[in-house]
């Protein structure tokens, strides 16, 4: 059950979003401040630290020699995980991956794999017999709203910051030994929003998260595709702000991309 606490600010966040107030003063449309680092597992083939307003991610990428899928024999596989750490927000348990980490993980993934930033096929070795398999894991240091959005943008430095394992004749990785790297063909992007007081912010907050209505996620590329969406809560959006969200995704994903390559980053 809520605390009364946490029902107070919900009301608080709920009563200033009908004004088209928010509680840390942003505009609708204004994401919280972006700080990307590279580099900090030096056992993972790619790593970044994601620091998105208060809510901080880490993610790390392990990649591996592995069998293709019967029905792909000449192409090699990822596979994203998400993990909200208890030490991120007293809401967050340890044990089987709730439903949150779940939803996190999988639309994080679509919205890489959907826009084909991947080419599965370059991951091949050998048909039929070994592909490298890219195991992405992403975890919460600290929960303060909208881990999709900082996944997002950890995934995507993170593999582009990647460099791959060197394999012998046997097609065994040589341990500390390295030879190129994952390309990506596209820029794959989230931007996430809420719905609170019938009116739509971009990201979310922990507390705009709680007090929303609905939420939505759209993936978009730096070619102008739209890869992957998601409806989040039991809320609804109209056509327009169905339409509205998709456009500022648009805008948002250019914004975050400029601020990367500024940084070198991309």
């Amino acid at each position: 059950m809520r605390s009364a606490v946490l029902e107070n600010d919900i009301q608080r966040v709920i009563e200033l979003a009908r004004k088209g107030e928010r509680v840390d003063g942003r505009k609708a449309d204004e994401m919280r401040p972006l700080k990307v680092e590279i580099g900090f597992a030096e056992n993972a083939e790619g790593s970044a630290k994601v620091t998105l307003g208060e809510t901080v991610v880490l993610a790390g990428l392990k990649v591996e020699v592995g069998t293709p899928y019967p029905d792909s024999q000449d192409e090699g596989s990822i596979s994203v995980g998400a993990e909200a750490l208890p030490l991120a927000h007293a809401e967050y348990e340890s044990g089987r991956p709730s439903a949150y980490e779940v939803e996190v993980s999988r639309v994080i993934d679509r919205g890489l794999r959907e826009s084909k930033a991947i080419d599965f096929k370059e991951l091949c070795i050998k048909e039929g017999e070994a592909v490298w398999v890219a195991y992405l894991d992403i975890y919460a240091l600290n929960g303060q709203g909208n881990l999709f959005d900082a996944g997002s943008i950890a995934a995507l430095v993170t593999f582009q910051n990647s460099k791959m394992p060197k394999i012998d004749k046997e097609n065994k990785i040589v341990k500390g030994e390295y030879s190129g790297s994952i390309k990506l063909k596209r820029l794959p992007l989230l931007t996430t929003f809420v719905k609170v007081g019938g009116k739509i912010f971009t990201d979310p907050s922990y507390m705009e998260e709680k007090a929303a209505e609905a939420r939505f996620s759209v993936a978009t590329t730096d070619d102008d595709y739209m890869s992957a969406m998601q409806k989040g809560h039991g809320g609804s959006f109209t056509v327009d702000e169905v339409n509205y969200m998709i456009e500022e995704g648009f805008k948002n994903t250019e914004k975050i991309r400029k601020q990367l390559k500024k940084d070198k980053l991309l």
